[in-house]
């Protein structure tokens, strides 16, 4: 009988995968993200149609590992070092559009006839925007690394803060609701809280650089304690009472010091997509599609206010803070929709019986109706703006500065992939030139010693998609590959040839140069788009001849010193 049952489990799985590929594929066609085909896939193989998800513990078990996974990634993303660089425009937009839509969101909820319990849960999730979505999209139009790209992301570490008090907050209230608890239990719940603060604080400070470093050398272990990691955390937080979201959030937060984070949360990316797909697919076929005709006007109404109210909020505070209209317009764009944080909120108030399933499908049909329409907004922005810019002159102070140029912050003109022997001593000569040079490598000994000597190196895979896609390649001349041939990463592909389809990939439009120790592999190279070939035997050969042939033309022949990369690392 179990064996029967595991098999229909599997089948059934195996069938919402398959659905959720055919969904996916249509939903990419129509240039929409993955958040609302997953949702369609729930409706789709729920109750309501098909009745395929039906196996409600396994789906929601994947779905609150997915959850836990997701925090954890936003809580290495939390750089507040990237809020203060952007100095007052990141906080001040932050926190006025969330004021701006929690007050008149309630407003307009108890308007259309919500309770006030339910308007207060309603407001506060429709002040959250989707940080998945804006990055995916800013990064496809390469204006990731654009000032109104990088006001965006700052103002959404602000909303990522919002986001951890709001489930503090509601995790607290939802104790002291209980019934049975009293004063003691809910201080009882603040004191687990403190005490794992403290014990995260400790961990940053004496556990998580040694520790992920010596693990970062197996990179396939760091990914597995990682996950790990934030699991046990997750857990530790349900037991102790205040959730498994803050804890896989503190878990995030616990590593986001360490100089691997970018590298984790890269590797974590597909891993969280498809566990979130579950998270979507069980919040999809909870909805009773019966019941969601009376929602469809309080739907309308809350996307129209979230899909033109937040953008105006956005673009209001920018204008006095003396940004130009389009800067303005641009960021505003990126906050017309609401977040899977939204719905996670939702589900949080729904699990405390506080607000029931009605109102959950209602944020779900806000955020299926402003991420659609959104999307399209972000994509074609430079045309809306074209289409509104003789109206937007309200927005713009007289003397605002001319700020639509792409943000110096971080920029780089060569960046060298490989940072051992050769490739450091490049990027060393390089920089001595004049040149702003990043060098990436996927050791963790040559990733410090190279910045004690005062190189700027990251640490990740060269071969990885996810990780070329957050670099700052935006105004770079040349990428350099001096990565050892036989070197292969998450791909599992020859790192060079990697590199080089990630580069493509991501809009890399300077020249590309790739070491070659053999000459058989030059040729393949050349066809894939290399722009220069370096050969570093044959070129170190050819030097050592032109000194020799030199030498021996003067009358009296003088030693020429050449120091080593490793001297000049010591030194």
């Amino acid at each position: 009988m179990e064996a029967l049952i595991a098999a229909n489990v599997f089948y059934e799985i195996a069938a919402l995968l398959v659905i959720a590929a055919a969904v996916g594929l249509v939903g990419l066609l129509l240039r929409q993200p993955l958040i609302v085909s997953f949702i369609a896939v729930g409706v789709l193989t729920g109750p309501s149609v098909l009745g395929i998800a039906q196996s409600d513990q396994y789906i929601d078990l994947l779905a609150a590992l997915g959850i836990s996974v997701l925090l954890f990634m936003v809580g290495l993303k939390l750089d507040l070092s990237l809020v203060r660089s952007m100095g007052a425009v990141s906080l001040m937009t932050g926190l006025g559009q969330v004021a701006f839509t929690a007050s008149f969101g309630f407003l307009i909820c108890l308007a259309l006839g919500l309770d006030p319990v339910t308007s207060i849960y309603v407001a506060v999730a429709l002040t959250f925007s989707s940080t998945i979505i804006i990055v995916k999209l800013l990064s496809d139009k390469k204006e990731i690394d654009s000032l109104h790209g990088r006001v965006a992301l700052g103002f959404l570490i602000v909303q990522d803060i919002v986001v951890v008090i709001a489930m503090i907050v509601l995790s607290a209230l939802g104790v002291g609701a209980d019934a049975d608890a009293g004063l003691e239990e809910v201080l009882e719940v603040f004191g687990y809280g403190a005490g794992m603060l403290v014990a995260v604080g400790l961990f940053i400070r004496y556990v998580a650089d040694p520790l992920t470093e010596r693990l970062s050398r197996a990179p396939e272990l760091l990914l597995s304690f990682s996950i790990g990691f934030a699991a046990f955390m997750a857990a530790l937080g349900d037991f102790l009472g205040f959730g498994k979201e803050l804890g896989g959030l503190l878990a995030g937060v616990a590593l986001a010091s360490t100089p691997f984070r970018d590298a984790i949360a890269a590797r974590l990316a597909p891993l969280r997509d498809f566990l979130l797909l579950f998270f979507f697919i069980a919040l999809g076929a909870a909805l009773d599609l019966s019941l969601l005709g009376a929602s469809v006007l309080p739907a309308v109404v809350l996307s129209l206010f979230v899909l033109i109210g937040n953008p105006l909020i956005v673009m209001i505070i920018m204008g006095l803070l003396g940004y130009a209209k389009r800067t303005g317009f641009l960021a505003g764009l990126t906050v017309a929709q609401i977040s899977e944080f939204s719905l996670i909120f939702m589900a949080m108030g729904v699990t405390l019986g506080d607000v029931t399933n009605e109102a959950l499908g209602l944020v779900t049909l806000v955020g299926l109706i402003t991420i659609a329409a959104s999307t399209y907004m972000i994509t074609f922005s430079h045309t809306l703006y074209a289409w509104f810019a003789p109206f937007l002159g309200v927005f713009e102070r007289r003397e605002a500065h001319r700020d639509d140029a792409p943000s110096a912050h971080g920029r780089y003109d060569i960046v060298v992939f490989g940072v051992g022997r050769y490739g450091g001593a490049i990027a060393q000569r390089v920089r001595r030139a004049g040149w702003r040079v990043l060098g990436v490598d996927f050791n963790p000994q040559v990733v410090r010693a190279w910045r004690e000597a005062g190189l700027d190196v990251i640490y990740g895979d060269a071969t990885d998609p996810e990780f070329i896609a957050d670099l700052p390649l935006t105004g770079a001349r040349w990428a350099i590959s001096a990565a050892p041939e036989h070197d292969t990463g998450v791909t599992h592909q020859e790192t060079r040839a990697a590199l080089i389809s990630g580069l493509r990939a991501r809009g890399f439009r300077g020249r590309i140069a790739v070491a070659v120790n053999r000459e058989d592999g030059s040729e393949d190279l050349s066809i894939e788009g290399v722009d220069l070939t370096l050969r570093p035997f044959l070129d170190a050969a050819d030097r050592a001849v032109e000194i020799l042939l030199g030498a021996v033309e003067q009358e009296h022949v003088e030693p020429v010193e050449t120091q080593s990369p490793q001297r000049e690392l010591a030194s």
